[in-house]
């Protein structure tokens, strides 16, 4: 059949993208990649990845009736920052009178139910390649090559920085509550999973990456017991250790005739926030919605329609970017007066009370 959308990236945007556009009688085409696998057999066990998603990620994957199991998506109900002198910030759910104020999602699990979804929907078909349409969305992630082929240029400012992410069981209970530290410019974070497992994500120095990567499980599981301060006892790592370059970047341009950008493949920002696959899921949320109310004579690949997309979408983006960088570029200066204020700055913030509580509810996705 005749593609109105083709969707270049089958990964989770893609993926939720194409379910979105087939409720509006959509013809579309997801491309497979090597990355993202297209059905639940395909078993990606070893991807260690967790997203924190908020409560409207939640809302419009419920929506598509693709929320993973509970033993899947994990509520936050509390978060607890510490910065490197004594500063600390704590969030809880019943502050903001909510049920939770993330839910922590494991990536193969969520896959998994977007396929399932897929599957139901006689209006989306899987591509091995991608097939002229009316519109092409471009989501293939922030190494996409398709980017090029449009003339995009992709303003890159790399961190000094690796991720490393795994997954870990602690001695101690979790109680719902995600974990992060502030210390010599890094950033270690524990999003709390099913049982009392834990998913790491641990923001270090480029030229010590390599180094933890190398350790054996035992003298790894030490160094993070040290750096949690032992907050959750003893650590047994389960899964293997996967890394990854951290990096600020935008699309200098998201679309033209009868093209857009969502995702990553738009934009990155640092994993500190927890919200980098929030700001996709807005992008899908945000494109389909500009098609449902486009007026009834403008196509699909209209570039006046896919403008209205880009500029709804970029100030949010730019926004987010720009916090997370001030973030991590304050905590990155060691030298006096900055550890002292940004310590002062944290338990200010902590008292703050409608300030504070108007920041989580952004992070939720709730205005």
């Amino acid at each position: 059949m005749a593609l109105d959308v083709c969707i270049r990236g089958a990964g989770v945007v893609g993926r939720t993208l194409a379910l979105l556009l087939a409720r509006e009688r959509l013809r579309v085409g997801l491309v497979r990649d090597t990355t993202t696998p297209s059905s639940p057999a395909s078993g990606a066990n070893s991807d260690v990845r967790a997203f924190a998603l908020n409560a409207a990620s939640r809302d419009l994957l419920e929506q598509l009736r693709a929320w993973p199991d509970l033993q899947h998506a994990t509520p936050v109900t509390g978060m607890r920052v510490h910065g490197d002198e004594g500063g600390e910030v704590q969030f809880d759910s019943e502050a903001t009178q909510a049920a939770a104020l993330a839910w922590i999602v494991d990536v193969p699990a969520l896959q998994d139910r977007l396929a399932q979804a897929l599957q139901f929907q006689p209006l989306v078909q899987w591509l091995d390649e991608p097939q002229p349409a009316t519109l092409t969305v471009v989501c293939e992630g922030r190494s996409s090559a398709t980017r090029a082929d449009y003339g995009v240029q992709y303003a890159v400012t790399p961190y000094p920085q690796k991720a490393i992410a795994a997954r870990l069981n602690c001695e101690r209970p979790h109680g719902s509550l995600a974990r992060q530290w502030f210390d010599d410019g890094e950033i270690l974070a524990f999003l709390p999973m099913a049982g009392n497992s834990v998913a790491l994500v641990w923001s270090v120095h480029g030229d010590r990456a390599s180094g933890l990567l190398e350790l054996d499980a035992a003298a790894f599981e030490t160094q993070l017991e040290a750096a949690s301060h032992h907050e959750l006892g003893k650590l047994t790592l389960t899964s293997e250790r996967a890394a990854w370059p951290l990096q600020l970047a935008t699309a200098d341009r998201w679309c033209g005739q009868g093209w857009v950008l969502a995702g990553d493949a738009a934009h990155t920002v640092h994993p500190l926030a927890g919200q980098g696959l929030n700001l996709g899921l807005a992008d899908a949320r945000e494109l389909a919605q500009a098609v449902h109310e486009r007026e009834y004579w403008r196509g699909v690949g209209d570039l006046a329609l896919l403008r209205r997309y880009e500029r709804s979408r970029k100030a949010d983006v730019m926004a987010m970017g720009a916090a997370t960088d001030g973030l991590q570029q304050l905590f990155a200066q060691q030298a006096e007066p900055w550890a002292s204020l940004r310590n002062w700055g944290m338990t200010a913030f902590n008292r703050s009370g409608p300030i504070k509580d108007w920041v989580a509810r952004q992070a939720m996705g709730r205005l």
